[in-house]
């Protein structure tokens, strides 16, 4: 009974993005097997990028032709503040590009935009959980004594990860330094962590792409970016602008230039790195659901094999998007230890 529950709690999630065509543009009546229609009923343009890209609606599902969804406020400032749902962007005098973006109906341009979107919105639930899972951490450790009972319930689910972060990866990158830094460094792991599950669990309040956001996965890189080079010691500085290095190369110069470089190619690897596998992760997962609807035109013998195959795949891919999302949080603290590590640095401790 178990090992049953547990292969349906990893469907869930296969079946639920299995969304029906008429979702993404197309009706779901047209889909029949072996009419030549049915491949064409799936816009894989607007399946996809639907899923990953923001929206300022939030979809839950479709039932007999009728989508729920969680309308958000559509904030706009252009000649004073106007907020609307986006039902009522038309009657407000805007309308979507292209992009999905909201821009002026009569002149096409975009004003600026603060709206609460979904990913603003998963931004600020995922947030929210992350300070109420902290503060009942520390909550419990504020009213027992850690050297004559363990930790029990969510202290003792957090405890070992927190200690693992910390002793064996802010710690060892940093150095002795390493107490000022892992408030910092723990909070970006948690935070990406969360962020990453939340956004595989398909039902709301998951379902957001924020880590899959590379305006998301830029702000964390600027945030490692600062703390790399606004407490960095002068050996840092002088490493950059002046390095050890014949005189020709730092009068030309070249190593300078090259150091410079190399101070934003490193934030902007975190920010690439975080962005694109989380974003392919989801990418692969709703193509292998995909097969489902693409392989209607096939035939029932067809259609359900790869419909068996496209489940037993996705749940692979799902148990494999929860390693990843711990993955890449881990990578993250990992290199942005490192980078902190290596702004820190003192001629003594160096190794040749």
């Amino acid at each position: 009974m178990k090992r049953l529950l547990l292969i349906l709690l990893f469907l869930l999630p296969t079946v639920l993005l299995a969304e029906t065509p008429d979702q993404v543009g197309g009706d779901a009546s047209s889909v029949i097997p072996g009419d030549d229609r049915a491949s064409e009923a799936l816009d894989m343009n607007a399946y996809l990028f639907g899923h990953v890209s923001d929206a300022y609606e939030w979809h839950i599902t479709t039932i007999k032709e009728k989508e729920i969804v969680i309308p958000l406020p559509c904030i706009v400032i252009e000649n004073g503040v106007h907020v609307f749902t986006l039902h009522h962007a038309a009657e407000n005098g805007y309308t979507l590009n292209e992009n999905g973006k909201l821009v002026n109906a009569q002149t096409g341009r975009r004003p600026v935009d603060i709206s609460i979107t979904k990913n603003v919105l998963g931004l600020i639930i995922d947030s929210i959980l992350l300070v109420v899972l902290i503060l009942l951490c520390a909550r419990w450790y504020k009213k027992h004594d850690v050297l004559k009972e363990k930790p029990t319930g969510l202290a003792a689910l957090l405890e070992p990860v927190i200690v693992m972060i910390e002793q064996d990866v802010i710690k060892d990158a940093v150095g002795p330094e390493y107490k000022r830094f892992s408030p910092y460094l723990l909070t970006a792991f948690f935070f990406i962590l969360i962020n990453n599950l939340m956004g595989i669990l398909p039902v709301f309040p998951g379902g957001a792409n924020i880590t899959g956001n590379i305006a998301v996965t830029a702000v964390l890189a600027l945030f490692t970016f600062l703390m790399v080079n606004l407490f960095g010691n002068k050996h840092y500085w002088k490493d950059i602008l002046w390095p050890d290095v014949p005189l020709f190369l730092k009068a030309i110069p070249i190593m300078p230039v090259i150091e410079i470089l190399g101070m934003f190619t490193k934030p902007f690897s975190l920010m690439i790195r975080l962005f694109a596998n989380i974003l392919a992760g989801h990418i692969m997962l709703l193509s292998v659901i995909a097969l489902i609807f693409l392989s209607a035109a096939l035939g029932p013998v067809l259609n359900g094999s790869l419909t068996l195959i496209a489940a037993l795949f996705g749940v692979f891919l799902d148990c494999l998007e929860l390693l990843v999302a711990f993955l890449q949080a881990y990578v993250f603290t990992m290199l942005s230890a490192v980078f902190i590590g290596l702004a820190h640095q003192h001629p003594e401790t160096e190794t040749n």
